[in-house]
C-alpha cells in the first residue's frame, strides 16, 4: 500500500493548491475549510454563524471530474477538514465574478434586493450558484430546497427565490462552464495518484485512502480511528464539544462505496453513497425513504453525510434508523479478510453502540423488495419541518393477508436509547383485522410500552401520545392505499 505524504491539493481560484501540513504548523489535518478560507485576506466572505451546518453562511461549493464534466455540490465549509477537498475544486463567493462582471446569481440578488443586511448572503450566493450549475428552470420545491440549508434573519427569502428563479432562467455559459475542460484536466492530474494520502503531523494522524482495499488495511491497522465519511456528525465533536481527534481513517473518496443498484431481491445501497444522492435514486423505487430524507437536514447536509455514517452513528433519533428496521434492511460488515451480512434491527446494540468489529467497516445496506400487500411508511415529528433534530420518528411497515395483519413492524426513534420497535403493540395486532378498533386498541397498549425522556424537545407524556397518534395516521394511510 503506497502513500502520499503530508501533502494535499486541491484547485482554488483556477490554480492547483498544496497544502504541505508539516511546513505549516499552523494547520492541522482537521482544520476545517472554513477557517482554512479565513485565514486568507481574501477569502473572508465565508462566514461563521453556527459552527454545526444549520445556518449556512459558511456555505461554499465543490466541483467534481465525474467522467470528463464537473459535478457542482454546495456543501458547509464549517463541517469539512481539509483533506477531505484533496482532488476537488473549491469555489468561493469570491470566485464567481469575472474580470469584475457579476454572475448571473450575483447580479439576480441585486436586480431583486435579495441582499438586506449581507452576514448571510454569501452562502446565499453559494446556494444559488450550486442550483444554477445543477437545475435550469427549476420549480419553486427544488428552489427551496436548494436554501433550506440558509437562514436569512432579516427574512429576505420571497426576493432571494425570485433572484433563484430569474438566474436559473439563464442558459449555463459563465466562466466556469468555458474553464471546464482546463479544471477537468487539473483534477484528473490530481487523481491519477490513487495511492492513499497519509498525514503526519506530531498530533495527528489522518488517512485517506482511495480504494476499499487500502480503507480495510487501514482499519485493521489502526482500529481506533475515527471513522470519518461526510464527517457531518463528527466534525461537530470538534467545532461545538471541542474534542481532540488525533486519529482519523477519511473514507469519503472510495469510489467502491458509492453505488446504489439493484437484483431481483435487493435493492443494495454502498454506505459511501451521500444522503443527496440516495434521495434522487430512491423516489420511485424507495418512496418511504424518499419522503424522510426530503427533510432530512438541508441540502448541504445531504451533499456530506452517507447512509453508512448515518447508520454508524447509531444515533437514538437518528432519522433513517426506524424505517430502516421497517424496511428489514441488512447491513454489510466486511474486514480485510471476511464479510458478514446481518439483519439491521440486530446491528444496533444500545446508545450509540453497534456490533461492529474493531477491524470492519459498514460497506453497504441492503434493503428488500416489498412483497405484495406490504406498505412502509415514514414519519417524522420535529419542532420545525427543515433542519431540525427528530422529536419522535416513525418507521411502519404492514403486511396484509385477506384484511388481517400478516406482519407488522413499528419502529420508533426518539422514545428510547437506541431505535426500537414496538414489540407488545405488534403481537396484539398480529393476525387481527386491518380495523380503526384494532388500531385505536393497539394505541392504549403502545402509550405503556415505552419510557422515553423528558428533555428540551419535549416532555415524555408528549412523545407517547405522539407515537400513538403516528400508529393511527399509519393505519389511516394504509387502510386506504394511496391516500
Amino acid at each position: 500500500m503506497s502513500s502520499q505524504h503530508d501533502i494535499i491539493q486541491f484547485v482554488l481560484n483556477d490554480k492547483v493548491v498544496s497544502v504541505d501540513f508539516n511546513a505549516n504548523p499552523e494547520l492541522k489535518p482537521t482544520t476545517t475549510v472554513l477557517n482554512y478560507l479565513r485565514s486568507f485576506p481574501f477569502h473572508k466572505g465565508v462566514k461563521e454563524g453556527c459552527a454545526e451546518g444549520d445556518c449556512g453562511a459558511c456555505s461554499v461549493v465543490i466541483a467534481e471530474n465525474n467522467e470528463g464534466k464537473l459535478s457542482y455540490k454546495t456543501i458547509d465549509s464549517c463541517l469539512v477538514f481539509l483533506p477531505m477537498i484533496h482532488g476537488k475544486q473549491l469555489i468561493t463567493i469570491e470566485n464567481l465574478a469575472d474580470s469584475g462582471k457579476l454572475h448571473p446569481v450575483q447580479q439576480e440578488m441585486v436586480n431583486h434586493n435579495g441582499s438586506q443586511c449581507g452576514y448571510c448572503t454569501p452562502g446565499v450566493v453559494m446556494s444559488l450558484f450550486g442550483l444554477y450549475k445543477n437545475h435550469h428552470n427549476p420549480d419553486r420545491e427544488v428552489i427551496e430546497d436548494a436554501l433550506t440549508g440558509n437562514l436569512c434573519r432579516c427574512t429576505g427569502y420571497q426576493s432571494i427565490i425570485k433572484a433563484a428563479e430569474h438566474a436559473c432562467s439563464c442558459v449555463d455559459a459563465d466562466k466556469f462552464k468555458l474553464h471546464e475542460a482546463k479544471i477537468v484536466t487539473l483534477l484528473s492530474e490530481i487523481n491519477q495518484d490513487k495511492s492513499t494520502v497519509e498525514i503526519n503531523t506530531p498530533t495527528q494522524n489522518y488517512y485517506k485512502p482511495l480504494t476499499l482495499q487500502d480503507t480495510l488495511a487501514l482499519r485493521r491497522k489502526y482500529p481506533l480511528a475515527t471513522l470519518i465519511s461526510g464527517a457531518s456528525d463528527t466534525a461537530l465533536r470538534q467545532t461545538k464539544k471541542r474534542e481532540f481527534l488525533n486519529e482519523i481513517l477519511d473514507i469519503s473518496d472510495v469510489a467502491e462505496l458509492k453505488y446504489f443498484v439493484e437484483d431481483e431481491k435487493d435493492f443494495k445501497i454502498g454506505a459511501g453513497l451521500t444522503l443527496e444522492r440516495l434521495k434522487l435514486h430512491s423516489s420511485e423505487k424507495l418512496p418511504a425513504l424518499n419522503k424522510m430524507l426530503q427533510i432530512f437536514g438541508s441540502l448541504q447536509i445531504r451533499n456530506l453525510a452517507t447512509i453508512g455514517g448515518n447508520i454508524g452513528s447509531a444515533s437514538p433519533i437518528g432519522d433513517t434508523l426506524p424505517l430502516l428496521i421497517a424496511y428489514k434492511a441488512k447491513v454489510k460488515l466486511q474486514s480485510a479478510d471476511s464479510e458478514r451480512l446481518m439483519p439491521f434491527s440486530d446491528f444496533i446494540t444500545g446508545y450509540r453502540t453497534t456490533d461492529i468489529r474493531y477491524d470492519e467497516l459498514i460497506t453497504a445496506v441492503h434493503i428488500p423488495k416489498l412483497q405484495a400487500d406490504t406498505f412502509v411508511h415514514s414519519y417524522k415529528v420535529s419542532k420545525r419541518k427543515d433542519l431540525d433534530i427528530s422529536t419522535v420518528s416513525g418507521g411502519f411497515s404492514v403486511q396484509l393477508e385477506d384484511g388481517h395483519v400478516k406482519e407488522i413492524i413499528l419502529a420508533f426513534g426518539g422514545m428510547a436509547d437506541q431505535p426500537k420497535r414496538a414489540a407488545e403493540t405488534e403481537h396484539y395486532l398480529m393476525w387481527k383485522p386491518w380495523t380503526r378498533a384494532n388500531a385505536e386498541h393497539a394505541m392504549k397498549i403502545l402509550l405503556h410500552e415505552f419510557t422515553p425522556l423528558s428533555d428540551a424537545r419535549s416532555g415524555s407524556e408528549y412523545r407517547k401520545l405522539v407515537a400513538a397518534n403516528l400508529l393511527l395516521k399509519f393505519y389511516a394511510e394504509t387502510s386506504t392505499p394511496g391516500l
